[in-house]
């Protein structure tokens, strides 16, 4: 084996083994990709609910919301509402029910997930920093409201990088009606090296985007070409002094023909067992897309990525408002929206676990603020809309290294706001860190003069939930 590094250069540029070279030299001139603390999780999906899903009306149970249906609010506070609309008090458009053996409360809303209810860990304490569609995503996504920083999946990138040598750390799965307000700004890299930011995987045959090029190339003409251009990048990293930014550069080309190969193999689900896609969803028009991204998340697990993103909804072209934006009316909207995706995410949970990946895999379902439990209406009246609430609201974990059929915090008598153990977005993103064997502390990228990091200068593991 040569001895110095510039004899590993040459030899690296000039083998078959170029390409795999340049990837660990990549990978060196980042983070070193190791946990700080043993594991819990090696790996996670998170299925990201776009427009703000109704807690009161899904996770998070209110007796005396019923009881007060119809009444005002009362007190002297005037709420903060994104349209400044306050209506009368709204009972849940969905009867809740204690489920399994846990006795978790979930509503009708979301049957399927009903009968998964034991594996879900729920947090009724969310807290967010805006009630604006964008800036409350980029926090759900990076702990900041402005685009420009990294993405929890690029941060995981960047610490842990990825267990395969031809897929992405990090793959974003879109809702196939259109990409979540603020598009790509939700899973960029920010300052961080380019190789970090989340890779979109589409349906169709060509799920990557330029994966191929628009004519064929004869195989030798290809295998010479690259291996020119392995040469070149090789000696530019020697010259410049092994640059951060060139690797990571080197290292994306690297990475592109590798998933040429591995993109297609695991994005073919025509050899998974009918039986399973039926468990999906497949048969069924209204289940079949998200079904569809939900079972290839697990396949991209199972080979190798770390972190793989699901959105639902968006900006949908046509229609007045984000999914699950139910400013109109809550049962119609919502009744819709969680028809696609009830029965494709239980789904996941059932697959996982009996192919015993649950134990070592975290999955996360967000959505970005609540919903308020009065209606969104002029004057004493009972509409059927709800307006944004950042002050209260419900996601859900499930997986490694978590107190499963648990709900952890509370908001009050009516669902409105936080009541017990706030968990702001900060707190959220340190304690997956965490799980997946990260202190959010540590996890840092010197930029602009500041030692940067997902949970800013906040955040605390929640040790609540915690098994």
């Amino acid at each position: 084996m040569p001895g110095s590094r510039r004899d590993f250069l040459s030899w690296s540029a000039t083998g078959l083994a170029s390409a795999a070279a340049l990837h660990l030299l990549a990978r060196d001139a980042g983070a070193s990709p190791e946990p700080h603390h043993a594991p819990k999780a090696k790996r996670a999906i998170q299925i990201s609910l776009v427009g703000g899903m109704s807690h009161i009306d899904s996770f998070d149970y209110k007796p005396q919301l019923a009881e007060r249906h119809g009444k005002p609010l009362g007190g002297a506070a005037k709420p903060d509402v994104f349209f400044g609309q306050v209506g009368l008090l709204r009972r849940p458009d969905w009867e809740f029910k204690r489920r399994g053996q846990s006795g978790l409360w979930v509503s009708e809303l979301f049957p399927h997930m009903a009968g998964v209810a034991d594996d879900l860990t729920v947090i009724n304490s969310m807290t967010a920093d805006s009630a604006n569609h964008t800036p409350a995503l980029f926090v759900l996504n990076s702990g900041f409201q402005f685009n420009g920083y990294p993405a929890l999946g690029s941060w995981l990138s960047y610490g842990l990088g990825s267990e395969a040598d031809d897929l992405p750390a990090f793959v974003v799965l879109p809702d196939g009606r259109g990409e979540a307000n603020g598009a790509a700004s939700n899973w960029s890299s920010g300052f961080l090296p380019a190789q970090h930011q989340g890779v979109v995987f589409r349906g169709g045959d060509a799920p990557v985007r330029d994966l191929f090029p628009e004519r064929t190339v004869p195989a030798a003409e290809e295998k010479d070409s690259r291996a020119a251009l392995e040469k070149l990048n090789a000696l530019h990293l020697d010259r410049t002094g092994g640059e951060s930014d060139l690797a990571a550069r080197i290292n994306s080309y690297a990475l592109a023909a590798k998933m040429q190969l591995a993109v297609p193999a695991v994005a073919d689900l025509s050899k998974e067992p009918a039986k399973l896609k039926a468990l999906y969803g497949f048969d069924d028009p209204l289940t079949a897309d998200c079904g569809r991204r939900c079972l290839l998340a697990r396949r991209l697990l199972e080979r190798g990525v770390r972190f793989v993103q699901i959105y639902s909804g968006g900006p949908i072209a046509g229609a007045p408002r984000t999914s699950w934006d139910a400013h109109e009316n809550v049962k119609e909207n919502h009744g819709a929206e969680a028809a696609r995706i009830d029965r494709p995410v239980a789904a996941l949970l059932q697959d996982l676990k009996r192919r015993d990946m649950l134990k070592d895999t975290l999955v996360i379902f967000t959505t970005e603020f609540g919903r308020t439990p009065f209606t969104q209406s002029a004057g004493n009246v009972v509409g059927t809309g709800r307006d944004h609430n950042k002050y209260g609201f419900t996601c859900w974990l499930a997986g490694a290294g978590l107190k499963p059929g648990t709900a952890f915090g509370a908001t009050d008598e009516i669902g409105w706001k936080v009541a017990e153990h706030p968990v702001a977005w900060y707190d959220f993103h340190a304690t997956v860190l965490h799980l997946l064997g990260l202190d959010h502390e540590k996890l840092t990228y010197y930029h602009n003069g500041i030692k940067r990091r997902l949970t800013n200068v906040h955040g605390e593991v929640v040790k609540g939930i915690l098994a």
